[in-house]
């Protein structure tokens, strides 16, 4: 594709050539034009049709154009008027530069036939260029030494512009020193010179700022200009000079290594070395003063360099010289006078005569802890010396004999508090001004043990679930003792202590370097609710101190124990409790009243009662909180005569613990109601008036046995625990034996609630929940007294249960369970 291109080209290039031949042996003369340049887009360079001796009509016709041979198209014609104007901005340095003749040539190509015209238009040039200097700052170094008539050439202005417009003259802003004359060279280019018309001095005037202007031949005139700075070199034509002659210093003998006697100041009008000034001492200094004194070379600062000494020498007199650094280096000369002062110089000095032990923190008052002594080298005034503490503390100073003292204690001192005591001690002279030093003598505490442990907490409660993992860690206890070392390492133990008639190191142990309790075995909440830890922490000092606290733990319930059918009983009839019903009960019947109990607490033990199945469970509902069992509507002809129902009985705990007890209800005509349901008799008026006497009167006299038999209970009771604890038993008393035994209570209620008569059995102890029984005889029953005993447990239901079955028959009573704060 690339050579098939090029040749195209090729090919097209010929055919152009051929043509131009072709219409070069056509052309007719030559018009030429001169115009000035910048001339505005669209100005008239001439008329070219008539210039040519065309007509209007053929311009447009035979297909005039115009074509550069610059290359770039300033020129059309136009059509209309057949003139030549101006297509585009000439400027005349761009395409001339600085030729004295700019001409552009065109070609003017006329069609059918063809016909080639040659016109030059000559670009004149106008004044439209300022010179320029190449730079506008010049510099120049001249040396102040250069004689007069010496010439520096500068550089020249450019100015684009041809003939009259180009650069013609320069001028040089006024100055005494200097003068310029233009230098003509080949190609008519002209150079400035600068000439030197008088003697520089550079400490009169360092620099000297000219300004030089370039000007053309154009009208108006145009100008450039350039900023001349010459910098006048110096040479060493002056000598330093010091502000003084003599200058005078005071100094006092105790006057540090380094502090600054005087400060000496010479000057060089001379510039750069000739002007850069050393100072020194004297050629013939004498040793003395250079061992004692120094200069600074740069800035003539005079330093102490050694010890001054008022009563060796009193002044002394320095030769400073100051030198420059041209050539030859010229030099200038004072003198300084230093006068020593006499001043108390000497501070007083501390000194341990012995030096301290550590001390016992039970050391008595007075006791002595270390020696010291004072001295000053001055004399007389300045020697006197008085040494004083300066915070307050429990030491003191106690004067012995000249300038010598004892460091004894005047306080109570307690490690705890202090283990060390840095006592600073200050000597001050009576010399004016006075002299003072400090020492500081550090002491140290050694520690007596004097402090028990004590523990973080005076008692700790722990909770603790039942049936957990014997060897776990029940809690840390932590104790600390402020004493030191053995003092107070600190060893634990658990003090011997009952819990339930049994030693309380059965139960726990302890980590007798850490504190932490550990258990024995898995707890029972049913049998053990709380109990105490006697904790003793004891350090290892001599004598060694200790101290005690307890730990309550109380154990935390689980649902570990399901829920114990007491009523209807299934220990004498098997599974199956059976119950009577007569066929004419009504909608709500009392059928029978299913009783539970929990050896759990809290929400463990919260029972509720729920129907599973029954021969007819349309016939049958079962309260959920109470257990009734009662009929959901009248007993029908077609109902069966046996019933058969299965009632669970579930706690609510975490896992869920459940019972079952199945109730085997037979329906008998002609059966007389039991129990009766006071909600459906009050309004009838009953025909048993006599036997509600009777039932009253009964229970009048059975709460009167129960009452008479609880206060002989209670009575034998705080005998026996009177007898053992020599503690008086009141029942109203909060600190009796039941707070220390919670599992040996027991009360018993005896309510009526109309025909109803209810027994509760309350078992518990002031620190945890009590549980509570309740039993519930019906009216009807023949059975008037019942056993009652005291369990070695409240919790122990199984045994309660038992005596209560013993007691009383199934159709006689319920037991009902209900938890009590």
């Amino acid at each position: 594709m690339t050579k098939r291109i090029g040749y195209r080209d090729w090919r097209r290039q010929a055919l152009w050539w051929h043509h131009f031949f072709l219409l070069w042996t056509s052309i007719h003369g030559q018009t030429r034009y001169s115009i000035p340049e910048e001339l505005k887009q669209g100005s008239v360079v001439g008329n070219l049709a008539k210039d040519l001796g065309l007509g209007l009509s053929e311009i447009f016709d035979r297909k005039l154009r115009v074509a550069s041979e610059a290359g770039k198209q300033y020129f059309s014609v136009d059509a209309g008027k057949g003139e030549l104007v101006v297509d585009d901005r000439i400027d005349r340095e761009a395409l001339c530069g600085q030729s004295a003749i700019c001409v552009l040539p065109l070609q003017v190509v006329i069609e059918d036939p063809l016909q080639l015209f040659r016109v030059e238009v000559e670009i004149q040039d106008s004044n439209d260029n300022a010179p320029r200097f190449p730079s506008s700052d010049i510099t120049l170094e001249v040396a102040e030494s250069t004689g007069l008539g010496v010439r520096f050439p500068l550089e020249s202005a450019v100015d684009p512009d041809a003939g009259s417009n180009s650069l013609k003259s320069y001028t040089l802003s006024k100055d005494e020193c200097f003068n310029i004359r233009i230098k003509e060279v080949a190609g008519g280019r002209k150079i400035p010179e600068l000439i030197i018309a008088k003697n520089l001095d550079r400490e009169k005037k360092a620099v000297h700022k000219l300004l030089l202007t370039a000007l053309d031949g154009g009208n108006p005139v145009k100008s450039g200009t350039a900023q001349v700075s010459i910098k006048v070199l110096d040479i060493n034509d002056n000598v330093p000079v010091f502000e003084k002659t003599l200058y005078k210093a005071s100094v006092s003998e105790n006057a540090a290594d380094g502090a600054l006697i005087i400060q000496t100041k010479a000057s060089d009008l001379d510039d750069g070395q000739n002007g850069d000034i050393e100072y020194s001492f004297g050629a013939h200094t004498p040793e003395t003063i250079t061992a004692v004194f120094r200069i600074d070379q740069t800035s003539g600062a005079v330093y102490l360099k050694g010890q001054l000494d008022f009563e060796m020498m009193t002044n002394y007199e320095l030769d400073i010289s100051a030198k420059d650094k041209g050539i030859p280096r010229m030099e200038g000369h004072c003198t300084v006078h230093v006068e020593v002062l006499d001043v108390n110089d000497n501070a007083p000095e501390i000194i341990l005569t012995s030096h301290p032990k550590p001390l016992r923190e039970d050391s008595p008052r007075g006791t002595v802890v270390a020696l010291i002594s004072a001295r000053d080298l001055d004399s007389k005034v300045n020697g006197n010396v008085t040494l004083q503490l300066l915070k307050k503390s429990p030491f003191a100073l106690k004067p012995s004999f000249s300038q010598n003292y004892a460091l004894v204690t005047s306080g109570l001192l307690d490690r705890e508090n202090f283990s060390e005591y840095n006592i600073e001690i200050t000597a001050t002279d009576s010399g004016s001004p006075p002299l003072s030093s400090k020492k500081v003598i550090p002491i140290s505490i050694t520690d007596v043990n004097d402090n028990p442990p004590v523990f973080s907490q005076r008692s700790y409660n722990v909770y603790l679930k039942e049936n957990g993992v014997p060897g776990s860690i029940l809690y840390s206890v932590s104790a600390s003792d402020v004493d030191f070392g053995e003092n107070a390492k600190i060893s634990y133990s658990i003090l011997d202590s009952k819990v339930q008639d049994v030693s309380v190191s059965s139960y726990v142990y302890i980590n007798s370097d850490n504190g932490s309790i550990y258990s024995m075995h898995s707890f029972d909440y049913e049998k053990l609710k709380v109990f105490e830890i006697q904790v003793q922490a004891k350090d290892q000092g001599s004598p060694s101190l200790s101290s005690n606290a307890t730990v309550h733990v109380f154990i935390l319930d689980q649902n570990d124990n399901a829920p114990a059918v007491i009523y209807p009983s299934s220990a004498a009839l098997g599974s199956l409790a059976h119950q009577r019903m007569p066929r004419s009960a009504k909608m709500g019947h009392l059928v029978t009243k299913v009783t539970a109990v929990d050896a759990d607490s809290g929400h463990n033990a919260w029972i509720s009662y729920r129907l599973t199945e029954a021969t007819d469970a349309s016939l049958f509902t079962v309260n959920q909180y109470t257990g009734e069992v009662r009929t959901k509507r009248a007993v029908l002809e077609q109902d069966d005569s046996s019933q058969r129902l299965l009632i669970e009985i579930k706690d609510d705990g975490e896992p869920v613990q459940s019972a079952t007890v199945t109730v085997s209800i037979l329906l008998e005509d002609g059966l007389h109601e039991p129990i009766l349901d006071l909600r459906h008799k009050v309004s009838e008026p009953s025909k048993k008036t006599g036997r509600m006497a009777l039932y009253l009167i009964m229970s009048l006299a059975s709460v009167s046995v129960l009452s008479l038999l609880t206060f002989v209970i209670l009575a034998v009771k705080c005998m026996r625990n009177s007898r053992g604890s020599g503690i008086c038993c009141c029942a109203r008393h909060s600190e009796c034996d039941d707070y220390k035994n919670p599992n040996r209570n027991l009360q018993i209620q005896l309510n009526t609630d109309g025909p109803i008569k209810y027994v509760e059995v309350l078992g518990g102890d002031m620190l945890s929940q009590s549980q509570s029984f309740r039993s519930c005889m019906s009216p009807m029953s023949e059975y008037s007294d019942f056993t009652l005993i005291k369990p070695s447990s409240t919790t122990d239901f199984k045994e309660v249960i038992s005596v209560l079955d013993a007691s009383l028959p199934d159709s006689t009573w319920t037991f009902e369970s209900q938890q009590v704060s």
